[in-house]
């Protein structure tokens, strides 16, 4: 886009029925010696991605704002008129503990009911997936999240989901979009608000998403037994605690101490560079307290409560921090010995994961002969083949690497609430057997295979980040590597081209998957490596797989070692 188009574009907002501040902000974008914000700002428009709407806040169309936030709420409205003519339209609303997101989810609910659309509002902020519970619950036609999940603080984000509870998935996510883009101009937006067509969704509500989340417990002796067990946890200044401890509560467990610095919502993360527990960082506090109460297991949620980390005293007694990746595997193993001891494997029970997830829970699966899907990285895609298979199969659980995963079907997002409740359940269940985690993830490796994960993510900021990342990408595929850290690549899946290229035979297959910008690399070793540009933020990430045998329990840390060195060897090569 050239600079005429984004003067123009600013002028065009500045010229609109927007408020004074905003006004003033633009004009002085305008004058600036620097373009670099005023591009960044209004160089395009927010899109869907793979978690929804999510941006810097600030002045423009490329920007987290009440006008931008309004415009995809009026697109929304205009797109749910149209798909459900003649009928009561409802739509659930919540939202975490982010700056503006009161006045965002509040601007969300005032759109809609001005375009005579009921909505369900919950009263306090509450965590994503009880937003999605909700959906169903209430048989709403859509819902909003107003969040930006992990994201620094000056992020924020609109997630939008269907009638399933699961966030918007094509057809209705472009259908959505070419909606908004019909919006020319702000003023297009009805603002004029209807306060009869709210319900609030009062803390009674609460109790119906707890006792659903009761039922997913396998052990309820284990935990009978372990009760006392100590239990750390951390919302890191988010929506879940409440929601987390009280999860616990209703499993039966009694000793929960909470990181009382980190408990109250804050959208600035005081304590925290990044409010984020899959860095180490975020978790410190967390493993303090752990450390100070003699803690069998700590806990932490990210700002919306879809996920989640934990961390573990390992063979040492120090906290070591497990992965996404390790805990969905942990999970997996559990759920399906617990399955199969109860008699609950009928053959047509199934699981989920993403293309970027450790293989490690595939391998699990077909040990006790379940089968699981594959699907495209984002929870919507898991949350589809629920939808698909409900009624024709059950589903166990499913989950991403990212640290999201879910149990049960009562929700479709990622769930890190019920998580951390089937994760305490676990350690209490292996306690009460004598065993550690760690002694359960040898168990498995040892079985298995020793699977070992690693992400890179590059960060290209603004107009010219984005341009990087897809020369990046075509790079990839105008000049396919014939070997990576010394091994020889073997197969190349080009998931947006929908091809498989067999580079021993020399032959090309089709791949049956939607597509997406998504390049993996299998090399001879067995690694893996995909290169996927983020739906949601401006990077670029490589998911990297190593794995080898593990012959016994005391290698353990040894063949850990040489995973590492495999891994660092991938690393170089693309960063």
């Amino acid at each position: 886009m050239t600079d005429t188009i984004i003067r123009a574009k600013a002028e065009a907002w500045l010229n609109s029925n927007i408020d004074a501040q905003s006004k003033s902000e633009i004009q002085a974008l305008l004058h600036a010696d620097d373009p670099t914000e005023l591009i960044d700002s209004f160089y395009r428009d927010l899109e869907f991605g793979t978690g929804g709407l999510r941006g810097i806040m600030g002045v423009g169309s490329n920007r987290v704002n009440v006008y931008t936030i309004a415009m995809a709420t009026q697109g929304l409205a205009n797109y749910l008129l149209a798909c459900f003519p003649g009928e009561k339209i409802k739509v659930a609303i919540t939202h975490d503990c982010r700056i503006n997101n009161t006045l965002f989810a509040d601007t969300t609910a005032n759109v809609l009911t001005a375009n005579g659309i009921h909505v369900l509002y919950y009263r306090e902020l509450r965590p994503t997936p009880m937003l999605s519970f909700a959906i169903r619950h209430f048989n709403c036609h859509s819902g909003v999240m107003v969040t930006a999940s992990h994201n620094p603080k000056e992020y924020n984000g609109y997630k939008a989901y269907w009638n399933d509870g699961g966030q918007i998935v094509a057809p209705h996510d472009s259908n959505i979009i070419k909606e908004v883009q019909k919006i020319t101009s702000i003023d297009e937006v009805n603002w004029d608000k209807n306060d009869e067509l709210i319900t609030y969704i009062e803390e009674d509500f609460d109790l119906i998403y707890l006792n659903e989340i009761k039922k997913l417990s396998m052990s309820p002796q284990a935990i009978l037994v372990e009760k006392d067990m100590p239990i750390v946890f951390s919302p890191i200044h988010g929506a879940s605690g409440k929601m987390v401890p009280a999860a616990l509560k209703v499993f039966g467990f009694e000793n929960i101490h909470i990181v009382k610095e980190q408990e109250q919502p804050d959208g600035n993360f005081p304590t925290v560079i990044y409010p984020n527990p899959e860095e180490a960082e975020a978790m410190s506090m967390s493993v303090a307290l752990g450390e100070k109460v003699g803690a069998a297991l700590v806990l932490a949620c990210d700002p919306d409560g879809d996920r989640y980390a934990a961390a573990i005293p390992n063979e040492n007694g120090k906290f070591e921090l497990l992965n996404g990746n390790q805990t969905g595997s942990i999970i997996t193993y559990y759920l399906l010995n617990q399955y199969r001891e109860h008699g609950r494997l009928t053959g047509k029970e199934f699981m989920v994961n993403t293309i970027v997830t450790t293989e490690l829970i595939d391998e699990i699966c077909k040990g006790f002969g379940v089968t699981c899907y594959s699907v495209l990285t984002g929870f919507k895609n898991i949350a589809t083949v629920i939808r698909d298979l409900e009624g024709k199969e059950k589903f166990i659980a499913g989950g991403e690497e990212s640290y999201g995963f879910l149990v049960g079907d009562a929700v479709r997002d990622k769930d890190g609430v019920s998580a951390c409740a089937i994760v305490s359940e676990i350690v209490a269940y292996y306690r009460m057997k004598g065993k550690s985690l760690f002694d359960v993830l040898a168990e498995i490796y040892m079985q298995y295979g020793f699977y070992k994960e690693s992400l890179i993510s590059v960060t290209k900021k603004g107009k010219d980040g984005a341009e990087q990342i897809q020369r990046l990408m075509q790079g990839f595929r105008n000049n396919r590597p014939d070997t990576i850290n010394g091994s020889k690549v073997v197969k190349i899946i080009d998931v947006k081209e929908s091809k498989i290229y067999d580079m021993v035979e020399g032959s090309t297959s089709e791949l049956k998957m939607d597509k997406s910008n998504v390049i993996q690399f299998y090399l001879e070793d067995g690694s893996k490596i995909s290169a996927r540009p983020s739906g949601t933020e401006p990077k670029i990430k490589y998911y990297i797989s190593v794995n080898e045998k593990l012959p016994n329990r005391e290698a353990y840390r040894a063949v850990e070692a040489h995973l590492d060195e495999r891994i660092e060897g991938l690393k170089k090569f693309f960063e």
